[in-house]
């Protein structure tokens, strides 16, 4: 679940994205202040828009919303007060953590991409990377499943050239960092980083 709060570009609605499905399958339900996205088919639900959102809370800032238990209590509760019983859960894990490049391979259908096996901590995940300095032994920073970059593109599961991708190893230009080199490349961290620890920039 991803929520966002644009209060020049949309207006005071807040935005709660929870998945994607075909635009043309989607169809929405109105109550009171609030609109479910749905999908017609399988009726997921895609999402949430509640309108006059400064009415019941206060939102600061505009791009993606910090979200915590506390938050998401009083969302939920404002959708149940317009009339919708489906309650919301959230995982409030970090989206940016160290990672350990384990192993690297060639991706056998494309020259550019690598197949990295990072371990995050509490888990290995298999990364597809087109970054030229991408090397096994490496701490860098990951992009997990659900992570919003600075560009607000979300992160999310992936197949590149027939290869499952479960999140993204960032370059510090991705990352919006202070003086982000201009050529290619992935962000390496020195040795101080501790595996899964949660990155901050």
């Amino acid at each position: 679940m991803n929520v966002f709060y644009n209060r020049k570009g949309v207006g005071d609605t807040l935005l709660i994205s929870i998945k994607d499905f075909p635009q043309e399958e989607i169809a929405v339900d109105v109550r009171k202040e609030a609109a479910r996205i749905y999908h017609e088919p399988t009726n997921e639900t895609a999402g949430y828009n509640i309108f006059h959102i400064s009415k019941f809370l206060e939102i600061e800032g505009d791009g993606p919303v910090d979200m915590n238990e506390d938050l998401l209590g009083k969302i939920n509760r404002i959708l149940q007060e317009c009339g919708f019983d489906e309650t919301l859960e959230g995982d409030f894990s970090p989206k940016f953590v160290v990672g350990y490049v384990k192993e690297k391979e060639k991706h056998p259908n494309a020259d550019k991409l690598s197949i990295c096996q990072v371990d995050v901590g509490n888990e290995t995940l298999q990364i597809v990377c087109g970054a030229p300095n991408v090397e096994a032994g490496q701490k860098v920073v990951v992009a997990k499943i659900g992570a919003v970059m600075p560009s607000g593109m979300v992160i999310k599961d992936a197949e590149l050239r027939g290869v499952p991708s479960k999140g993204m190893i960032c370059s510090a230009r991705e990352l919006e960092l202070p003086n982000a080199p201009k050529e290619k490349g992935i962000l390496v961290l020195s040795d101080e980083y501790e595996v899964g620890q949660p990155f901050s920039f």
